[in-house]
């Protein structure tokens, strides 16, 4: 008989993305995708724009006030985003 390499096909599409160095920007997109539902819709109607550089996620906000708030909330945030991808895309979060 002969022993059969099988292998989970979610692995080996995983080893792909990594192979060709896609996997961090498709966690990045899932990550930011999920940013109305970590912090909810009324936050997000006061997001302008988000992007991640070096493991933070900076996102521009219309309103100081949240600004402020959200600040002092940042671990928390980046606990849950990370939380909701399911592995550490991002290290801290700032709010401009």
């Amino acid at each position: 008989m002969f022993k059969r390499d099988v292998h989970n096909v979610k692995d080996l599409i995983l080893k792909n993305l990594r192979a060709q160095g896609l996997e961090t920007p498709l966690l990045q997109k899932r990550l930011m995708d999920s940013w109305a539902e970590v912090v909810g819709e009324f936050v997000a109607n006061y997001t302008e724009s988000m992007y991640i550089r070096n493991q933070t996620l900076y996102v521009h906000l219309t309103n100081p006030a949240m600004r402020a708030d959200l600040s002092m909330m940042r671990k928390e945030i980046v606990n849950k985003l990370n939380a909701h991808v399911g592995t550490q895309v991002i290290a801290d979060v700032r709010f401009n």
